[in-house]
């Protein structure tokens, strides 16, 4: 409607000038320069006024875009049953505030569950899916007693969502496509931290979060940024079905003044302009050389740095959360690792 309403306002008054205005009747280079600066005026005032009606209706769709997503990825509380948690994400579209990358820390019986997830794709197009996968992982990390659970709880509520929204794209496939999307999946990265600071996951494609020392990192290397395991992961959900025995995988305990910092590969993988990829362990190694873990400070100093690394335009969505246990030092306990089957 404003690209024909346009003209043909500009043509109307145009046509009224002519007819009306006995100058416009004249002919000569007096009245032709008055006619061109009446119809210059008015086509600037009409364009000026389309791009201000433009500019409002953006503003209200990106303030309805980021209620929402503030209303799906709530802001975390900055302690979570003794942990202290800082997170943020960065969206790779210019003036977004939306992405496909997910995140939640929730406190249950059986400890601190974290997930980190990232979808594919970016935006608008993402989000139902980012809905879909919080909102079963919010309800599963209470419910289940396992992580194994959790994750096939997971595993059918993405499948039951990506059936859905085939039948609604697609109605003439049937009642039951067998491809409800094609190429469509999620990485996902469950985490479970118990009292004792004992550590196990179950790992779907996704990044191994770091591990990040107690106590400032010295010169020769004591107290080092390394990954919290080398375990290969399981392929992302959506194309493959999960395998019927997941074991845990055990990293560890978590000490009382040691971090994570769990991430999209968003992060890992930004470039420079000479493609050289964001060097984000010695971000890291920076972030805590001389002082501990400040959830906050790791933060902010990583993404400012993965910011200059790309000039402030990453080509993919990135999330970031960053956490300290400061529970009180308990014994270690000597806990294997358990398969756990996953329902069907």
């Amino acid at each position: 409607m404003l690209s024909l309403g346009l003209p043909t306002v500009w043509g109307a008054i145009a046509l009224t000038y002519r007819m009306t205005c006995p100058l416009g009747a004249q002919e000569g280079l007096v009245p032709l320069m008055v006619a061109g600066a009446v119809f210059f005026a008015v086509g600037t005032g009409l364009i000026l006024q389309v791009r201000w009606t433009l500019l409002k209706e953006l503003r209200q769709v990106r303030e309805v875009a980021g209620a929402a997503q503030s209303v799906l990825l709530r802001p975390l509380p900055p302690r979570v049953d003794g942990l202290n948690v800082a997170a943020a994400q960065v969206s790779a579209h210019r003036g977004a505030d939306i992405g496909g990358d997910l995140y939640e820390v929730i406190a249950t019986e059986h400890g601190v569950r974290i997930v980190m997830g990232d979808v594919r794709g970016h935006g608008l197009g993402a989000l139902a899916t980012v809905a879909a996968v919080l909102g079963s992982f919010r309800e599963a990390a209470h419910d289940e007693p396992s992580l194994g659970r959790v994750l096939g709880r997971l595993d059918r509520a993405l499948a039951r969502h990506l059936r859905e929204r085939a039948k609604a794209e697609h109605p003439a496939a049937g009642p039951d496509p067998e491809s409800p999307v094609a190429e469509e999946f999620v990485t996902v990265l469950l985490l479970e931290i118990r009292r004792d600071g004992e550590v196990h996951a179950l790992n779907c494609g996704h990044p191994w979060p770091y591990r990040l020392p107690g106590h400032p990192v010295t010169p020769g290397g004591h107290g080092r940024v390394e990954r919290l395991s080398t375990a290969e992961p399981l392929p992302p959900l959506g194309p493959f079905p999960l395998p019927t025995e997941l074991p845990l995988v055990h990293c560890g305990q978590l000490l009382p003044g040691e971090g994570l910092f769990l991430h999209t590969d968003g992060v890992e993988d930004a470039r420079d302009g000479h493609g050289r990829f964001f060097p984000l362990a010695s971000a890291l190694t920076d972030a805590v050389r001389i002082r501990p873990v400040a959830p906050q400070f790791v933060l902010h100093s990583v993404l400012k740095g993965l910011l200059r690394h790309t000039r402030g335009r990453p080509d993919d969505d990135v999330a970031v959360l960053v956490l300290r246990n400061d529970r009180p030092r308990t014994p270690v306990r000597q806990d294997r690792p358990v398969a756990h089957h996953v329902p069907r």
